[in-house]
C-alpha cells in the first residue's frame, strides 16, 4: 500500500475510484479487517459497501490490494472509475473526505489536550517517559492522517500547534527536573565537604588564599586548615587536599583551584564567578578573562604575603579583603544602573 498520495484540485472532469464489495457474514473478523484497511487508506463510504478514493495510479493499487484481501476472505468486489458519485458534485465528494480527515485531526487534538492537562495538573503522577512515548505515537498518527488528507482538511494546523506546545511543556519539565537533580547532587557534594580538614602547601598565595576563604565562608564555616610541605605528604582520614599535586581539589584543565571548587560545590553566584575570574588571571597569568581588577588585587595579595609569614594569618588578612571584594561585586550586580542624561 502506498502512503502520501496528494490529488490536485478537482474540476468538473474529476475522476473517482469506487470499490464495491460484499463479504460473508461469518467470520466477522474478515469484514472488520477489510473495513480497517479501507479506513487506513483514507477512503470514504459513499453508500453501504461502496467506498471512494480520488483516482490515481497509487489509489488504484491500494484498492487492488484490498480487493485481493476481499477475495481471499470469501467475498466479492469490483473496482471502477466514475466521474460523478451518486449525484454528488465533486466539491460534495471532496467535502466528505475533508470531514473524515478533520475528524481524525480532532481526535488527535483531543488526546493531546488531555495529555497536556494531565501534565499540568499538580500531583497527577503522570510519568514523563510514558508522556513522551504517547507524544511520539500522536506525532505518528498525525503523519498517518496527513498522508491520506487528499484535500487539505481543516484541523492539521491546530493539532500541530498543540503538539508543539506539548513538546515545549515536556522540555520545560525535563529542564526543571534536571536542575533539581543537579541541585540535589550539588547539595550532597557540599554536605560531603563539611567537617573536613583542608590541607594545602605552605606559603599560601592568591589561589590558596581565595580557595580557603571560599571554603570557610560558603562551604563549611567550621573548616580547619593544615599547611604542609609541597611533596611527600600522606593525607589522614577526613582530610582533603587543595591546590597541591594529587590533591582532591586542584587545577583541572585551564581552571584554577578556586574555579574547580566553585563548580564542584555547585556555587552559582555571579559575584563569586567574578572573583574566580580575577583569581584565574592572577594565578595562571594567561589573561583569559582580562579582568581590569586583577593587577590591583595582585598587589594587595603581594602586600599580605610580604607582611605575614604565618599562613593562618595570611588567610585571615586575605579573607577580610575578599569579603569586601565580594560585597562590591554583589552591590554591582544588584544596584540600579545609572541613567545617562540626554
Amino acid at each position: 500500500m502506498t502512503t502520501n498520495t496528494k490529488i490536485p484540485a478537482l474540476d468538473d472532469a474529476a475522476r473517482w475510484l469506487l470499490l464495491i464489495h460484499q463479504m460473508p457474514a461469518k467470520p466477522g473478523y474478515q469484514r472488520v479487517k477489510v473495513w480497517r484497511r479501507l479506513q487506513a487508506l483514507g477512503s470514504v463510504a459513499m453508500k453501504g459497501a461502496v467506498y471512494a478514493l480520488p483516482a490515481s495510479e497509487e489509489t488504484q493499487e491500494d484498492f487492488e490490494w484490498v480487493l485481493k484481501e476481499i477475495f481471499e476472505g470469501g467475498g466479492e468486489g469490483l473496482i471502477f472509475e466514475a466521474r460523478l458519485v451518486d449525484g454528488l458534485s465533486n466539491d460534495g465528494v471532496r467535502n466528505l473526505f475533508n470531514i473524515a480527515r478533520g475528524g481524525d485531526y480532532n481526535d488527535v487534538a483531543k488526546e493531546v489536550r488531555n495529555l497536556a492537562d494531565a501534565l499540568a495538573a499538580e500531583g497527577s503522577g503522570v510519568n514523563h517517559a510514558e508522556a513522551k512515548a504517547k507524544l511520539v505515537r500522536l506525532r505518528a498518527e498525525v503523519t498517518r492522517v496527513a498522508a491520506i488528507d487528499f484535500f487539505g482538511a481543516d484541523g492539521r494546523e491546530t493539532v500541530e500547534g498543540l503538539l508543539a506546545g506539548l513538546e515545549a511543556m515536556l522540555r520545560e519539565d525535563e529542564a526543571v527536573a534536571e536542575k533539581q537533580r543537579e541541585q540535589s547532587t550539588a547539595a550532597a557534594a557540599a554536605d560531603a565537604l563539611k567537617g573536613r580538614v583542608w590541607v594545602t602547601r605552605r606559603g599560601v598565595y592568591v589561589d590558596r588564599i581565595a580557595s580557603a576563604w571560599l571554603i570557610r565562608r560558603f562551604i563549611d564555616p567550621e573548616a580547619g586548615f593544615k599547611f604542609v610541605p609541597a611533596k611527600g605528604y600522606t593525607p589522614e582520614p577526613g582530610e582533603l587536599r587543595f591546590d597541591m599535586y594529587e590533591g582532591e581539589y586542584t587545577h583541572e584543565g585551564d581552571r584554577c583551584t578556586f574555579e574547580v571548587l566553585l563548580g564542584r560545590a555547585g556555587l552559582d553566584d555571579p559575584a563569586l564567578a567574578a572573583i574566580g575570574e580575577i583569581v584565574h588571571d592572577i594565578d595562571l597569568k594567561d589573561g583569559k578573562f582580562g579582568r581590569e581588577e586583577a593587577t590591583g588585587i595582585a598587589h594587595l595579595v603581594e602586600g599580605i604575603a610580604a607582611a605575614n609569614k604565618d599562613d593562618q594569618r595570611r588567610l585571615e588578612r586575605g579573607a577580610a579583603v575578599l569579603d569586601d571584594i565580594y560585597e562590591y561585586f554583589r552591590g554591582k550586580r544588584t544596584s540600579p544602573q545609572p541613567v545617562t542624561p540626554r
